[in-house]
């Protein structure tokens, strides 16, 4: 299926971050076996990491999801499942579309179960390819291993912003910090770019002031809120009430909080740790590894972490300007690490 990429001119502006993908992320070794998944929209940066992953020498499967239905689809396809099952290393270079959240479930459960090195890149661009991609890594993966060790023996992480975030975060100890730095192994798949470290919470409470962007098919739609800022209000680590000057964010961001008895939980305390990342760019992909502190309400990702809990969806916030407070100690002020 090789063939599917024959057509595309590589960009050679993308190869600095397909490089870095394949070659410090992913760590490819020649005797791999590689499964990417892209989609139409985004061949033009899947023949950029195909480049990358026949320079290697290793062995490439390549599917594109429209080859095989309409889009939404409300399945993966079996056969990528199946070819997935086969590999050492995955690449999913897709822009996301309404619906299909239940599809990557499934990609990431044969992921976990193979402990497969897998590249999560939902909604990458090309914008995302010369900025976050150009990121040293391995230097996002110490301050990410220094962050996760400092927060990892917290009771509690209070976070505030510029914004009016004040939120007061608790945490179990039997409730596990993962790392994410963009240095991908098997114990957890990874976003790239990467950047974050994250649990599931015990209790969370406060206000959070969302003025960079929400996640999911959302991002698109809405991008950048710094005009428009949606707020959280959570009591019991749930949604009790949200505002916003947009009133169709306020209407679909209820509801899809609301799409079961989980939905509003959070399920997600995140610190971004990519430093190379300034600004909002109104990509979930992206903005959600700028330094500071973004949660997801949802899915705990509990097979990583330990929580006892489920849902069928998941959407992550962000917010900008953070000053983070762990225990007594701060690790950050108006979004730079004191670390």
């Amino acid at each position: 299926m090789i063939d599917i990429l024959d057509d595309v001119v590589v960009d050679e502006e993308l190869t600095d971050g397909a490089r870095n993908a394949i070659n410090t992320c992913l760590r490819l070794k020649p005797f791999e076996k590689v499964t990417l998944i892209t989609d139409d929209a985004s061949r033009d940066i899947a023949a950029s990491i195909h480049r990358e992953v026949m320079k290697v020498g290793s062995t490439c499967t390549i599917y594109v999801l429209e080859r095989f239905a309409p889009r939404p689809h409300t399945e993966m396809p079996q056969e990528i499942l199946d070819d997935l099952a086969t590999s050492q290393v995955s690449v999913y270079a897709v822009v996301g579309q309404f619906g299909e959240l239940k599809t990557r479930m499934e990609m990431t459960s044969v992921i976990t179960k193979h402990r497969i090195r897998h590249a999560h890149m939902i909604n990458i661009t090309k914008e995302i390819m010369k900025d976050g991609m150009r990121a040293d890594f391995n230097e996002v993966d110490r301050t990410s291993s220094t962050v996760r060790d400092i927060a990892g023996g917290a009771k509690t992480i209070r976070a505030t912003s510029s914004g009016g975030t004040d939120i007061i975060a608790e945490f179990s100890p039997q409730l596990k910090w993962i790392k994410t730095s963009g240095i991908i192994n098997t114990e957890k798949w990874g976003n790239l770019p990467g950047g974050e470290v994250f649990t599931s919470p015990q209790h969370v409470n406060g206000t959070y002031i969302v003025d960079g962007v929400v996640g999911d098919y959302l991002c698109a739609k809405y991008g950048d809120l710094k005009s428009s800022p949606l707020t959280i209000h959570i009591k019991d680590s749930r949604i009790s009430e949200i505002h916003s000057s947009n009133k169709k964010l306020e209407e679909e961001f209820w509801s899809y909080t609301h799409t079961d008895e989980n939905s509003d939980r959070v399920g997600e305390f995140a610190i971004g740790t990519n430093t190379k990342l300034t600004h909002v760019i109104g990509n979930i992909l992206q903005d959600e590894k700028i330094p500071g502190v973004h949660i997801a309400f949802g899915h705990p990702y509990a097979e990583h972490t330990g929580a006892q809990w489920k849902s069928s969806t998941h959407i992550d916030v962000v917010g900008t300007d953070f000053t983070i407070v762990v225990d007594d100690r701060t690790i950050m002020e108006r979004g730079r690490f004191t670390l």
